[in-house]
């Protein structure tokens, strides 16, 4: 038996913590994490089996806590994950690990961090059209084949997550950390990979403006892969707090703009009049030429479409929660595009010139986590991980991880190890 947090839900529970959830604002999402409403627990399971021979044991040595795990203990994500996870789970997919079984040029007591994603070469069987392409995010049979029904790792009975004392996982799941990265960097690789992915996705052309919605995690390290990874030209970043204004400049940010001044701050950077309707946002005609949402926030996507060109594209980087106005994607002709985990080929650039050869990008699996691991070993990201936690301190954890920004924090992490 190994101690895990362990997520239950049920639909009358999901409801309640939506409710309350509802009537929290300004970041206090950490009372309904505290309250009896919360689907976690603290308790003793049986360490997950190996499914395979290609399977191995993790101990996990760091494990993020991801804004999507606070919407979904929140009741803020959507139901539409009900039917591809099985329950009950352990969370945890933002995973650096040691290996405790040996592999083929992947020896025990190798330090990993995981690719989540539970695509078809990870479940057995035929591959889907998608991970025939290289393009696993996309997989058609995360409820099918020898593990239980899952999106990702983190979400499935089976497998286990990083939030319990051990895992398990595909040797097509392990990337293996250099010596010279600590786990404190290596923990932060997955989640740069779903921003490099979400980069190769915008195929930002050369020289467009950029605005990014959001400075935490998903939006400092989009920062990061669009300027390693593109010619964008200016990038401009919402962020509410002045630690995230700092980081946000040491990764190159051309400005950083409060949300109250975003409209005519991109206004006056990108051009475009500024119009003010009776109700609502004000909202650009003109404006920058590709937006990143990385809130996961309706306010944060509402803000994306109202301030993106006509013809512009909006990527959706963080996980959708809240209702939001599509009008200015009808009006303006915009591309809403969607960016999930961290693979998958790019398709051509539809902010791309009128006449430009269409590109694809060359994007597999190792690919982007190869790109991430490199980004990881070079960037300033001392201090991005600053609090770690044990399992038995859950609450306290997560009520940190749903006011990381107020409190000066980007990623909060437990080590399971700890007692």
């Amino acid at each position: 038996m190994m101690p895990a947090l362990e997520y239950r839900q049920s639909t009358p529970r999901f409801l309640a913590a939506r409710g309350a959830s509802s009537t929290k604002l300004g970041g206090r999402m950490s009372g309904v994490l505290a309250s009896n409403v919360a689907p976690l627990r603290l308790v003793h399971r049986a360490e997950p089996s190996l499914p395979s021979g290609d399977w191995v044991r993790l101990r996990p040595l760091l494990s993020g806590i991801c804004g999507s795990d606070v919407s979904l203990l929140t009741g803020r994500s959507s139901p539409y994950f009900g039917a591809v996870v099985s329950m009950p789970f352990v969370p945890g997919h933002e995973v650096v690990a040691e290996t405790l079984d040996d592999l083929p040029d992947l020896p025990k007591g190798s330090r990993v961090v995981v690719d989540p994603v539970l695509s078809c070469a990870v479940r057995g069987g035929e591959p889907c059209r998608w991970c025939v392409a290289g393009q696993h995010s996309r997989c058609d049979r995360v409820t099918a084949g020898r593990v239980s029904a899952g999106l990702q790792t983190g979400y499935c009975t089976d497998t286990g997550g990083g939030w319990g004392r051990q895992m398990v996982a595909h040797a097509a799941q392990l990337h293996r950390v250099p010596d010279t990265m600590d786990d404190r960097r290596a923990v932060l690789v997955e989640p740069l990979a779903c921003a490099v992915h979400s980069v190769h996705r915008a195929q930002v052309p050369a020289g467009a403006a950029v605005l990014i919605v959001g400075a935490g995690t998903v939006g400092l390290l989009t920062l990061l892969a669009l300027r390693a990874l593109t010619k964008a030209g200016p990038i401009y970043v919402v962020a509410k707090h002045a630690h995230q204004h700092a980081r946000a400049r040491e990764l190159g940010a051309t400005e950083v703009f409060q949300p109250s001044r975003a409209a005519r701050a991109v206004r006056r950077a990108c051009g475009g009049t500024l119009e003010q309707p009776m109700i609502g946002g004000d909202f650009l005609l003109g404006g920058a030429d590709v937006a990143f949402e990385c809130t996961g926030a309706g306010a944060g996507l509402d803000m994306a479409l109202r301030l993106v060109r006509a013809g512009g594209t909006v990527l959706l980087s963080g996980m959708p929660s809240g209702g939001v106005d599509l009008t200015p994607v009808w009006f303006r002709e915009l591309n809403l595009v969607g960016s999930y985990a961290s693979s998958g080929s790019a398709a051509a650039s539809p902010t791309a010139e009128p006449g430009a050869d269409a590109q694809e990008v060359d994007e597999s699996v190792g690919g982007t986590f190869a790109e991430a691991m490199a980004l990881a070993a070079e960037a300033p990201l001392d201090g991005y991980v600053d609090a770690i936690y044990p399992l038995t301190r859950w609450r306290e954890a997560l009520g940190h991880a749903a006011k990381a920004g107020q409190l000066g924090a980007v990623k909060v992490a437990f080590d399971p190890s700890r007692n």
